[in-house]
């Protein structure tokens, strides 16, 4: 059965949670006897403030008091580095890196205390951990490894004409590149011809998107700077009639018309599981399996489908998880 679902802020988290956020400052100060926890975040945008918000959420189910330093590195590299020293320093209890760059920081500037990272699409790749089963040293945690063979199929599906796809990246992210790749792969199975684009920061993502050029779709990965900037992707797929296909649930609920996508509370709410194991336990992260999630959500949205003079296949609106209203 169909959910139709709004989008709308996450709750807010109960009181047995304290959160400081910032730039700065020094370490937050709780409750005594609450644990101490860092979590650095590549930049701001829905899917990874959902998956911070789902980590926070799972560890305050457990019943785990927390004071959190939620700090931005606001796409910048040195910033990441910088925060996870910091951490390091302060002698934090457990860490949650969101998104590769972070992870790639904390990586390389914690070496004794637990790391968690989650929203990072292939950890091995990216030098994290020695592999899924045996990660091997103080990081684990969850990937959101796209369906990304299903998405090209969706937009066979959706626009069966279709022969350009185009695709506006990152080249710095390690996480783009491994989804253009499969996405590369995917369409020269479909007969689709893919048209790239790359940017460096979220101000290029307009520009970039107009240089495409003529094609029929366009598909947005799970591309830190391109996500940050997805309303010029928007705008230009509405004015120009073209099919935007996201993925992950956010962007469709952002604007593009559908996906097989991750939910990135869920995904967040896995990892806190994994913290919470790490935390009362005393598990090793060295010994845990990284984990993904099992089941993938089809997120429609109707209505950004007609501003862009898309008519979804009956099919797809029967089968859909979820319609954005």
């Amino acid at each position: 059965m169909n959910a139709r679902i709004v989008p709308a802020a996450l709750a807010a988290l109960g009181l047995l949670t304290l959160t400081a956020c910032g730039s700065g400052g020094g370490a937050p100060e709780g409750a005594p006897g609450a644990l101490r926890i860092g979590i650095s975040q590549i930049v701001q945008h829905p899917a990874l403030d959902a998956a911070r918000e789902g980590f926070k959420q799972a560890l305050e189910d457990a019943g785990i008091e927390a004071v959190y330093d939620e700090q931005n590195a606001q796409g910048e590299q040195a910033t990441a580095t910088t925060i996870a020293t910091t951490f390091a320093t302060e002698g934090v209890d457990l860490v949650l890196a969101i998104a590769t760059p972070t992870a790639q920081a904390a990586a390389q500037s914690i070496a004794d205390i637990p790391v968690l990272f989650t929203a990072v699409t292939d950890p091995v790749e990216a030098g994290l951990v020695a592999s899924f089963d045996a990660p091997g040293a103080n990081l684990t945690g969850t990937s959101d490894m796209n369906p990304v063979a299903e998405q090209m199929d969706l937009i066979a599906e959706v626009l069966p004409d279709a022969e350009r796809v185009g695709i506006v990246y990152s080249s710095g992210e390690v996480n783009s590149e491994i989804q253009v790749g499969l996405a590369k792969e995917a369409a020269e199975e479909l007969g689709l011809e893919i048209a790239e684009a790359t940017v460096t920061n979220s101000s290029e993502v307009g520009q970039a998107v107009a240089s495409l050029g003529d094609v029929d779709a366009i598909y947005v990965p799970t591309d830190n700077r391109v996500v940050e900037g997805l309303e010029a992707v928007v705008q230009h797929a509405e004015a120009n009639g073209i099919a935007l296909f996201g993925s992950e649930m956010s962007q469709v609920e952002r604007g593009a018309i559908a996906t097989y996508g991750i939910d990135y509370t869920a995904l967040g709410y896995q990892t806190g599981e994994m913290a919470v194991r790490v935390l009362t336990d005393g598990a090793d992260p060295a010994e845990m399996p990284v984990e993904t999630l099992a089941k993938y959500t089809l997120v429609i949205n109707e209505a950004a489908a007609e501003r862009q003079g898309v008519e979804l296949p009956a099919a797809v609106v029967e089968r859909a998880d979820e319609i954005v209203e």
